[in-house]
């Protein structure tokens, strides 16, 4: 099975790449996002640690014992320290549950699963999946589409670009660049390709890592040494991490 990571920035349009993939292409897709609400809520083993380490405060006043994300981004955003305890206790359970969903799609037999992670490259999670999948756009645009999406002033649009990662920086971990700079109809139209390509990448040893385990650990193993390798190697000669491409 042949696992991808997707990834972007805020605004560059990567939900909607995702979504593409699901209902036209009918790719599963595992959103990391998602994930990260679930293993955070009452009764979670990720839920509790929260509480222990932050308090009751952190808790909406409704007695549902929901977190009150509001309050605990302002706690963490003003303590690089409390927002790396944070981060220690949700990230763990975010690829537990990742790996969970990802094993589930093995045994139903996918050819192709989809990781929805927005952090791929920040967290080194690229490392482990077969191919990195980046939906790019330029920097103007994203300012653009931030303001309008969210009714952002200039400035706070541009703190929020600024505090992430640049997709110009993201652009030499990719195997496949989406560039939405364009309408829909161009976006759509290289999203059929990619579709093609996953497909085409997957062939048929799916199959075989299906019906036979072992082989599907062999050749996973396999493919990251052989992708990291290439990687140093491309480092070396170069200066810089590669691009690789179809």
């Amino acid at each position: 099975m042949l696992v991808v990571g997707l990834t972007g920035g805020i605004a560059s349009g990567k939900s909607t790449v995702s979504r593409l993939l699901s209902s036209k292409h009918q790719f599963p897709i595992i959103d990391a996002d998602v994930l990260a609400r679930k293993v955070v809520e009452p009764r979670t083993p990720a839920h509790a640690k929260i509480v222990e380490h932050f308090g009751t405060e952190i808790l909406l006043q409704d007695g549902s014992q929901q977190l009150d994300r509001k309050r605990l981004g302002e706690v963490i955003f003003r303590d690089e320290q409390k927002r790396k305890i944070l981060n220690g206790i949700v990230h763990p359970a975010v690829r537990k549950a990742m790996l969970r969903a990802v094993i589930g799609c093995w045994l139903r037999g996918e050819s192709v699963c989809i990781l929805d992670i927005p952090l791929l490259i920040e967290t080194d999670l690229w490392k482990y999946v077969g191919w990195v999948v980046l939906v790019y756009c330029s920097k103007d645009i994203q300012l653009q589409r931030l303001m309008n999406r969210d009714g952002s002033a200039v400035t706070a649009a541009q703190d929020r670009i600024a505090s992430q990662m640049l997709l110009s920086d993201k652009v030499q971990y990719a195997d496949r660049i989406i560039d939405n700079s364009s309408g829909l109809v161009e976006l759509e139209r290289q999203i059929d390709e990619l579709a093609a390509a996953l497909r085409a990448k997957a062939g048929w040893s799916w199959r075989l890592s299906w019906l036979f385990p072992p082989w599907g650990i062999v050749a996973a193993l396999w493919s990251l040494s052989i992708r990291a390798l290439v990687r140093h190697i491309s480092a070396s000669n170069n200066g810089k991490k590669a691009r690789p491409r179809l």
